[in-house]
């Protein structure tokens, strides 16, 4: 067997099309194409997205800076200087803050944020720190547990 012994498969190619070459070719005189106009024409048609001069559709849709986050990570956030009005020592867990009524609403894990300072130490177990919150809860003594 070599290269130019390979044909497709007999019955899997159709021929050629023969345009205009008369009636009983098939495709004779207008070759299929209707009368006239610009898709009769040889050559391409319109170019990709043309609607025919109407304003095309990529150019009508808005072009927006931002998409929305289609999963976005929604936490409980609270901030340092909230966690100053618990004992000394305590462990600090979202089910501790809203038992004590520092967090009223659990909008998902716990995350601690850096805003104000802190001067008990805590055993803080939450899903997130920002750097600046746990350099003041371990600056202050405390411990940080990603739970």
């Amino acid at each position: 067997m070599r290269l130019d012994d390979i044909t497709p498969k007999s019955g899997s190619t159709r021929r050629k099309r023969r345009l205009g070459r008369g009636i009983s070719a098939g495709q004779g005189a207008s070759c299929g194409k209707g009368m006239r106009g610009q898709k009769a024409r040889s050559g391409s048609g319109t170019r990709p997205g043309f609607e025919g001069g109407q304003m095309p559709l990529y150019r009508r849709v808005p072009k927006l800076k931002h998409f929305t986050v289609i999963n976005p990570k929604n936490f409980t956030v609270i901030n340092v200087a909230k966690l100053g009005s618990l004992s000394a020592g305590s462990e600090v867990t979202l089910e501790s803050l809203m038992s004590a009524g520092i967090v009223t609403t659990n909008d998902g894990p716990l995350k601690i944020l850096g805003d104000g300072e802190l001067s008990i130490s805590l055993t803080v177990k939450a899903a997130a720190f920002t750097t600046s919150a746990r350099q003041k809860i371990e600056a202050a003594g405390g411990t940080c547990e990603v739970a």
